[in-house]
């Protein structure tokens, strides 16, 4: 079997897009259709579209959204990579970046000037998002010349807002505390801040845990073990592991933060610590992150306003409109505004998307030689 897809680049990842009339509407099917077409049983996704990393063995399913005020609705799939798995319960800002441009680039959502309004409802969340899309002239462009940090490629300028990412402050504090120690095994407690805007986060105070929040990614790499530890350790107090259940690699999101200091990035770019405000590190599944995924950005963020988090205690107190993250790709500005009562009601990002392709994949069907 055969069935369209549309492979976009949004920000540092890449996601093939389906419209949900060319795929199962049953999860179960659906899960089934993705670990084929992947290759996801395959550490190396050799044998199908998967790209083999955390960021590019992404997945979205598109449509028209039901809800008023919102354009399309999209149901994001992290597939997993050797593990023949798809994870559901969380959301990407990158892909969602990359589902803006595709709904206006479709005809989805209609032109409207320079500048196109895509309002995404994040059916594994509820969360709400809004793109801005680049349509200069009134005309979609498959190329453009905005960039962001972790690549050079130029891309479609697309504006990505969270809409009330944190909800309240019972929801931005799962545990009612800004930050407290976590007793990670039988090592000493570490300072924590366990918070929910755009995805549940646990952003550990990288000086109570010997590290200094600005680690290369070949440090990380070897801290991958001690951070799912803190992610595992974390997840029952936030509310996301009920008593038994298997702990997963998805959420909460976790990281290290930690004060500016000078650094090279991964292009090769010479970064003063006065040209940011708080060193982060985060993990996607379980690999270093290479920037930062758009959802733990707004965490931090959202952190920085709270009094007393790890976050405000690095910057000097609780941020303004604007933080600038040290990220392994370079500094990802975030900028919270409609903030009250500590609680951001709308955080942008500036992101670039792309279209890379319109394609079939081929797909083994159940029983057959290649599905074996």
């Amino acid at each position: 079997m055969h069935i369209p897809a549309t492979l976009v680049r949004g920000g540092t990842s890449k996601c093939w897009l389906f419209n949900q009339v060319e795929v199962p509407a049953d999860r179960g099917d659906l899960e089934r259709l993705l670990v084929a077409a992947y290759g996801a049983t395959d550490p190396v996704e050799l044998d199908g579209v998967g790209g083999a990393t955390p960021t590019t063995s992404k997945a979205a399913v598109v449509s028209a959204s039901s809800q008023p005020g919102v354009d399309v609705d999209y149901l994001f799939a992290q597939v997993g990579i050797g593990t023949g798995s798809v994870e559901w319960t969380s959301n990407c800002g990158n892909c969602a970046t990359g589902v803006a441009l595709y709904a206006v680039s479709k005809g989805m959502v209609p032109v409207t000037g320079d500048r196109t309004r895509v309002v995404m409802r994040n059916t594994n969340t509820g969360a709400v998002l809004e793109g801005t899309v680049d349509t200069p002239g009134g005309v979609v462009h498959h190329f453009g010349r905005q960039t962001v940090p972790g690549t050079r490629a130029g891309g479609v300028a697309v504006g990505l807002t969270f809409r009330n990412p944190a909800g309240t402050t019972a929801l931005l504090l799962p545990t009612g505390q800004a930050a407290q120690d976590l007793r990670v095994g039988a090592a000493e407690p570490v300072r924590v801040s366990m918070v929910t805007a755009g995805a549940p986060v646990v952003l550990v105070d990288a000086a109570s845990a010997g590290r200094t929040g600005a680690e290369s990614l070949e440090r990380m790499s070897a801290d991958v073990p001690w951070l799912r530890t803190v992610r595992h350790t974390a997840a029952p107090l936030m509310g996301l592991l009920q008593p038994g259940g298997e702990p997963g690699d998805a959420v909460p999101k976790v990281g290290l933060v930690g004060p500016p200091v000078p650094y090279t990035t991964t292009l090769g770019e010479s970064i003063g610590a006065e040209d940011y405000d708080v060193s982060v590190r985060m993990l996607t599944m379980n690999a270093p992150h290479s920037a930062i995924g758009l959802t733990s950005a707004v965490a931090v963020a959202a952190a920085g306003l709270l009094q007393g988090s790890v976050v405000s205690r690095t910057t000097g107190g609780p941020t303004d409109e604007w933080l600038r993250l040290g990220t392994p790709a370079g500094v990802v500005a975030v900028r919270c505004t409609d903030v009250r009562d500590g609680l951001p009601h709308r955080v942008t990002v500036q992101r670039a998307a792309r279209l890379l392709a319109d394609a079939r994949i081929y797909v083994p069907e159940a029983g057959s030689p290649q599905a074996a």
